[in-house]
């Protein structure tokens, strides 16, 4: 029978490459790593690890059983957290994710909530910027992710049909533009209009959208800098040193100072979404936190 510390014991000595550097990742002796692999092994009937020298790689078996590994676990956390919950055990953990400028505003409102209605329930945070944040969940490597896409971009209509998704707003971009920019008045603008200008573009996501929409408007954007922290974009473009477009959420969580903000037509938006997996999603704390994420959407 294969256990599931087994299985996580094998998820850490792949992650890693050694029985070393698994036993440091979860906290036992190297010889503790040693056992339990040989444990597994045993249960499996065949071998998982191939040892060269200092390296190790997966055999096919132990292929197959990692990428099996996060749902099996996935699906353990859900029953765990049920039977506690059925059991009065008023505790949980959750593991959330989430892009800059979704944990500048919706997460502390939702957190402050999560807190007030369940003191018992542990929430960690983490940042990273989809599709990196939906990788990390369907890894095994959080519980809930912040994500957002692109209306009419060029993802994949399946990006997301494996998961639970709980819309939560629809994200505008607005321009930003020097307070001295001849457009800086304007109540809005249509993106041609600032085809000669110099461009500061965000993360890779929202940089391949930014090209996407320019080419749609007839020009190629010229991107000075790119840099995924928000409140540098609005320094760049408050210094004069370019344009830009942010999603609304950013430039609400940014001091925006010497930057103009002007509507872009035609409208662009983003989707934002909560997102977890359909174990996950029936654990009481997941739950509670979708819920309290889409009342700070609200807000």
């Amino acid at each position: 029978m294969i256990e599931a510390r087994h299985l996580r014991v094998l998820r850490a000595v792949a992650g890693t490459g050694s029985f070393s550097a698994a036993a440091r990742e979860l906290g036992c002796t190297q010889p503790a790593v040693s056992q339990q692999m040989k444990a597994l092994e045993q249960s499996a009937g065949t071998p998982l690890l191939v040892r060269t020298g200092r390296e190790m790689r997966l055999t096919q078996a132990g292929d197959a059983l990692v990428r099996h590994a996060a749902g099996i676990l996935a699906g353990l956390t859900a029953a765990e957290e049920e039977v506690a919950a059925i059991a009065g055990l008023r505790a949980g953990r959750v593991r959330l994710v989430s892009f800059p400028s979704g944990s500048s505003t919706l997460v502390p409102t939702a957190l402050a909530a999560m807190r007030a209605e369940h003191p018992g329930t542990r929430i960690s945070l983490v940042e990273a910027e989809p599709p990196r944040s939906v990788e990390m969940l369907r890894d095994g490597d959080c519980d809930v992710a912040l994500a957002f896409r692109y209306a009419g971009a060029s993802a994949p209509v399946a990006e997301w049909e494996d998961l639970v998704v709980r819309p939560l707003l629809t994200d505008r971009l607005v321009g930003l533009v020097p307070e001295g920019h001849r457009l800086a008045g304007a109540e809005r603008l249509g993106m041609a209009e600032l085809a000669d200008e110099p461009w500061i573009a965000g993360c890779p996501r929202c940089r391949r959208h930014l090209v996407e929409v320019c080419e749609d408007a007839g020009f190629t954007p010229r991107i000075d800098f790119a840099t995924d922290d928000y409140p540098a974009v609005v320094g760049l473009v408050g210094a004069g040193l370019g344009v830009a477009v942010l999603p609304e959420l950013a430039v609400e969580s940014v001091r925006a100072k010497g930057v103009a903000t002007v509507a872009v037509e035609p409208a662009v938006e983003r989707e934002v979404v909560a997102l977890t997996l359909p174990d996950l999603a029936r654990v009481p704390a997941v739950a509670a936190t979708l819920t309290e994420l889409e009342r700070a959407a609200t807000r």
